[in-house]
């Protein structure tokens, strides 16, 4: 008997056991058969349908800029039992009821961590800011439809109820789904309407917090009444979640601040002992209200609120988290509740009776509440009112938490369920259009950052504001700058210091005191709106940035930075931010230039990576427009050579970041990069929408000194090089460039061209650079201006927006030449001192500023090559200066088309993208192509309807 023991245990050994069937494709297996032991497979599968379900249908409702929750929602009710669960075997496949435990576990984890986030978003400040004003709309929003859901939730219990449900239970639940308000919905709605600075926005805010604060406690009263078995107990399971609440809100949220100093999160961010802290503290809080009797989303929600505010540490733990929340577990858990919704079972006349019945009670009890105390106690006229109370009825993403608790308590029947979850859809669905339909732009009361209000009250077809003028030659002393980006800030600290009036020292010899005197010429001192953007993204930390905005004005690094530089150079600053859509940016900067009453808006273009400017341009000798008149020249027309097409690609500053294509073969003509998501082009549409919007003058500085030192440090002196051709761009360009070199170590170089036809015109009229008068003939250039315009046209047919002046004729080219004689004269002409009209400072200011400036004039087929070459000779003539380039933009109006000419030249120094000459013009773009100065300003003149 041992023997035949030990014999099979010998035998056991040797036995080759056959491992467990892991149910892979290979051996057969259907992957989606759920697996108790291991429900991963499945579960994978159903979070891939559940997450791309939700985006797509999210991408197609955000054109009607709806919030994501509903297609979270739809995209369940489409999954469950109303749509695709109709199809035989789908849901027994994808969503068995044996593995909805696990769905339902891991969204209820990312339900607690969104209840932490909501908690980050609540800002009790606000709401004792705006007490007085949110208190009665809060108070007056709970209190009507709390009542209206109590009196119809008698005939709803009765006719589908279960007898078996307390009425007190369903009563108490139905009055909160009456009276609750979507909270992280309605700051998604207030921050894509832009109505967060508004008076009406402020006081939603508020009220929104408020009402979010009590429902949130009447869930919890509602969850602990449900669970308790007799009233005694409901009284202590109250008393311990009270008990709970302020040990949190006292010595914990001390704690937790205390901690947060000592680790530095508060000025660094949260560390990860911080972080590991308060995830314990988030779960552990939610452990205990749950064993407790209420529900555990309570407890996360707890801890969200005592999280600190200071340095913004609540919203830098909101982007840890938020992605994931957002795009794993929200779509799980509001994707459960569209697969618990049936809409197959609303088949009677009944069922649909009392779904309307549902919709408009909670609406009218909702929106009427809000609108009479808004009215009545607020002081609100009927019109704001009405707003408050369409964006307090937004339900949202809340009450369908609600209405899954009282599901899952069993208090509310898969029929009511589905009810209650198509008036949360309806309603929410309805507040956007309601409100943009209530409450257009041009009707809204804005609160400033500073404090006072002001009225925007005049629309685009309304009379327009008056605007200092700036065609007559007075100098602009109101600046929008405009600051998105760290890596723009050397461009336009550069640029303002160009603008910025120069500040000798004198001695007062009275008191033997230095005084800063501003050699300005007996104009205003220099005012700046330092304008902050941020895009506005579908994140929370993005909302809550926006609703925080009053505090981002003194920690934006960025605005610190560019506060500080103003301040030491002398400048007034008037910070001011504003967050919102890609797509709005271009129209908020053009609204902030018209509210500060702005004389030109300033915009920096992306730093190019490019090697330094060293000299000038070696330009070919068959090709050069000689300077001495006895100098033989026998053409300057260019003749195409396509070899050097890429021969001199490295000197083009803007190919690296665009990515151009190398020209068309036989055509020479720029294709714009294939890349459509580049940070450059992206960049270009927001400067081409500011540069169709604008009614205010606009200038855009192409930094180019990234390489080759600072534009304003180590070099006092600066040289404008202009070249004027013609139109409302170089006039305000003319006037610009006077100006600046009106301060103290600028001078400027001004050379008119005028194109010619190269078979009538000599060799040495074309060499000449004297000031003579310059006539041109406007057949030619018509027909050009004609076929530019037709370009431009095709392009905004493209999609991307782009600049055109109105129609193009004889008698408008007329007026342009005459304006441009006219200003020309009046700054090339030297002046003649008259002793009976001007002082001795104002005579030796003007002859100070016409020795600054060389005016001179060049009749030339090839004005693109001729400017480049003047500038060329410009930074060998002042070597100890740095060579700024402004030319006007000549996107509309314009007097040539140098198209041709430009083809050549990027034939001869490398391409650019069309995005680049889309955006800053022809003569520009000839000058980053060529890589001449140290940067480029382009200026537009002030758009149809101002002065002119």
């Amino acid at each position: 008997m041992p023997l035949l023991r030990f014999s099979d245990n010998i035998i056991s050994i040797f036995n080759v056991r056959e491992a467990p069937d892991q149910g892979g494709l290979l051996s057969g297996k259907n992957p989606t058969a759920f697996n108790p032991t291991d429900p991963l497979r499945l579960w994978i599968i159903q979070v891939g349908i559940i997450v791309c379900t939700a985006s797509l249908l999210s991408l197609l409702l955000r054109k009607l800029r709806q919030p994501k929750v509903i297609a979270e929602v739809l995209g369940g009710i489409i999954l469950g039992p109303t749509a695709l669960g109709r199809i035989p075997g789908f849901t027994f496949r994808i969503f068995p009821e044996d593995s909805k435990p696990y769905l339902s576990l891991v969204a209820n984890i990312g339900l607690v961590l969104f209840l932490f986030l909501v908690g980050l978003e609540i800002d009790a400040g606000v709401v004792k800011r705006n007490a007085r004003l949110s208190a009665t709309v809060a108070l007056a929003g709970m209190v009507l439809p709390f009542g209206i859901g109590a009196g119809l939730s008698h005939a709803v219990y009765k006719e589908f109820i279960n007898q078996d449900v307390k009425f007190t239970h369903f009563m108490l639940f139905t009055g909160v789904a009456y009276s609750i308000t979507a909270f992280p919905v309605l700051c998604r709605i207030l921050t894509e309407l832009k109505l967060l600075d508004t008076t009406v926005g402020i006081v939603v805010l508020s009220a929104g917090v408020g009402n979010d604060i009590v429902g949130w406690t009447l869930l919890a009263l509602s969850v602990a009444l449900v669970n308790a078995g007799s009233g005694v107990t409901a009284v202590y399971i109250l008393l311990a979640c009270v008990g709970w609440t302020l040990f949190l809100l006292f010595p914990v949220k001390m704690a937790l601040r205390q901690l947060a100093r000592k680790t530095g999160s508060i000025e660094s961010g949260p560390t990860v002992f911080f972080m590991t802290i308060t995830m314990l503290l988030v779960f552990g809080s939610a452990f205990f209200t749950d064993v407790i009797g209420v529900h555990a989303i309570f407890g996360a929600f707890i801890v969200g609120v005592i999280v600190p505010r200071e340095g913004g540490l609540a919203i830098t733990i909101t982007e840890k988290l938020e992605d994931m929340v957002s795009i794993i577990f929200l779509p799980l858990y509001f994707t459960l509740s569209g697969l618990s919704t049936d809409l197959g079972l609303l088949n009677t006349g009944i069922a649909w009776g009392y779904t309307f019945a549902i919709l408009i009670t909670a609406f009218v009890g909702k929106f009427g509440g809000c609108f009479l105390a808004a009215h009545y106690f607020a002081g609100f006229n009927w019109r704001e009112s009405s707003v408050i109370g369409s964006l307090m009825s937004c339900k949202g993403l809340v009450e369908l938490i609600v209405l899954n608790v009282g599901l899952s308590a069993g208090i509310l029947s898969p029929q009511v369920f589905s009810m209650f979850v198509l008036e949360a859809l309806v309603l929410t669905f309805m507040t956007t259009p309601l409100v943009t339909w209530l409450y257009p732009q041009h009707l809204r009361r804005r609160t400033a950052a500073s404090g006072p209000n002001f009225d925007n009250v005049a629309d685009e077809e309304g009379p327009e504001r008056p605007r200092s003028p700036t065609r007559d030659g007075a100098y602009k002393t109101r600046f929008t700058v405009v600051l998105d980006k760290l890596e723009h800030l050397p461009g336009m600290m550069a640029l303002t210091k160009l603008i910025q009036p120069s500040v000798v020292l004198s001695i007062d010899s009275t008191n033997d005191r230095r005084q800063s005197t501003v050699v300005q010429s007996g104009h205003q001192s220099i005012n700046t709106e330092a304008l902050r953007l941020i895009e506005l993204s579908d994140r929370v930390s993005a909302v809550m940035k926006s609703s925080v905005s009053d505090t981002l004005l003194l920690t934006d690094p960025i605005l610190a930075i560019y506060r500080m530089f103003s301040q030491l150079n002398g400048m007034s600053v008037f910070p001011s931010l504003s967050i919102v859509k890609f797509e709005d940016l271009a129209t908020s900067v053009v609204d902030h230039a018209k509210n500060y009453d702005s004389d030109m808006i300033l915009i920096p273009w992306l730093p190019p990576a490019h090697d330094a400017f060293d000299g000038p341009i070696p330009i070919p000798e068959s090709h050069q427009i000689h300077s001495d008149k006895h100098s033989p020249q026998q053409n300057l027309a260019i003749p195409p050579n396509p070899a050097r097409a890429t021969s001199k690609s490295s000197n083009n500053p803007f190919e690296n970041l665009l990515k151009s294509s190398n020209l068309r073969s036989g055509t020479g003509s720029a294709m714009p990069s294939s890349d459509s998501n580049s940070a450059s082009i992206i960049h270009s549409q927001f400067v081409r929408g500011v540069f169709l919007q604008s009614k205010t003058d606009v200038a855009l500085f192409v930094d180019r000194s990234t390489s080759d030192g600072p534009l304003i440090a180590g070099h006092p002196q600066q040289h404008i090089f202009f070249p004027f051709i013609g139109g409302p761009d170089d006039r305000l360009a003319l006037e610009f460039v006077v100006q600046l070199c009106s301060n103290q170590g600028i001078s400027g170089s001004v050379v008119r061209y005028a194109k010619t036809d190269p078979s009538i015109v000599s060799a040495e009229d074309a060499a000449s650079t004297q000031p003579q008068p310059v006539q041109t003939g406007p057949g030619e250039e018509a027909k050009n201006m004609e076929e530019l315009n037709a370009m431009t046209l095709g392009s905004r047919i493209a999609g991307l927006p782009d600049t055109v002046y109105g129609p193009y004729n004889e008698e408008t080219r007329l007026q342009s030449d005459t304006a441009d004689n006219i200003i020309w004269a009046r700054y090339s002409t030297p002046m003649t001192p008259n002793p009976n009209a001007e002082t001795k400072s104002t005579r030796s200011s003007a002859s100070s500023l016409s020795a600054r400036i060389e005016y001179s004039t060049l009749s030339t087929p090839v004005p693109l090559h001729a400017a480049i070459q003047n500038a060329s000779e410009a930074i060998a003539k002042y070597t100890e200066a740095k060579l700024v380039v402004v030319t006007g933009r000549s996107r509309r109006l314009a007097v040539e088309n140098h198209r041709d000419e430009l083809r050549q030249l990027m034939t001869e120094h490398g391409a650019v993208g069309a995005e680049v000459r889309k955006t800053i013009g022809d003569v520009a773009t000839a000058f980053v192509v060529a890589g001449v100065g140290s940067g480029v300003v382009v200026l537009q003149a002030a758009g149809p309807g101002s002065t002119d």
